[in-house]
């Protein structure tokens, strides 16, 4: 039964496989280059530990249950580094068009997936006791891949010097939200004291406005430029 479970939950996480599949990929021989992107998340999220426990380190946790808006502040400021691994991935990526991004999203969600969540679902969802919070976590893994290829996209459009310029101030402000999501989307969530379900409900719908916003933006650019 355990083992049951665990397959469910594992399961729930076919999406990127499907996405590797049917986006063109694995025609490319795009596999290493996932894991070259991978390899660039684990030393982005080094940097972040490192930078995190040397200059926001604080003394005073807040207590359990508690937002701590300014903590949260901080440690989205540090997310920054997020948005120089993406820029790194792409510059040192071959290829155009939305392959690369695809790449780039696909091998960094990838990464955070196995390194965050892996060793929970191996150990947690085979446990005797049946548990929904890691199915809740598989599904939040796919509005992550969502999000992780809309940033790579924003980064992407960010440093076209062809983009309209009327829309660097989206593309910016996009970035900015996608940045600090942490503070004002898991704040609104913590004031609203939803179910978890409906948490997850919630930033899948703010992750696909993103990524809608996004795919319009360069969907214009690439008729534009022809890719």
């Amino acid at each position: 039964m355990t083992l049951y479970h665990f397959g469910n939950c594992v399961a729930l996480l076919t999406p990127y496989y499907f996405t590797y599949k049917y986006s063109g990929l694995s025609e490319y021989g795009a596999f290493w280059k996932c894991v070259q992107a991978g390899g660039i998340y684990i030393f982005t999220q080094l940097v972040k530990m490192l930078v995190l426990a040397t200059f926001f380190y604080s003394d005073a946790p807040s207590s359990s249950g508690d937002f701590n808006f300014f903590a949260e502040i901080l440690r989205c400021s540090a997310d920054i580094a997020d948005l120089l691994g993406f820029a790194l991935i792409l510059s040192r990526i071959p290829g155009k068009g939305h392959s690369k991004l695809i790449t780039a999203g696909l091998g960094w969600a990838t990464a955070e997936v196995i390194l965050s969540r892996g060793i929970m679902l191996w150990v947690g969802a085979r446990g005797t006791e049946f548990s929904w919070i890691y199915i809740l976590k598989c599904l939040e893994s796919n509005v992550l891949l969502v999000q992780h290829i809309t940033t790579a996209t924003l980064i992407w459009l960010f440093t076209r010097h062809d983009l309209n310029k009327a829309l660097k101030p989206l593309v910016s402000l996009l970035l900015a939200v996608t940045v600090f999501k942490g503070v004002w989307l898991e704040g609104m969530l913590h004031i609203l004291t939803i179910g978890p379900w409906l948490t997850v409900a919630v930033k899948a719908l703010v992750a696909a406005v993103i990524g809608f916003c996004t795919l319009h933006i360069y969907s214009g650019l690439a008729q534009q430029i022809g890719i």
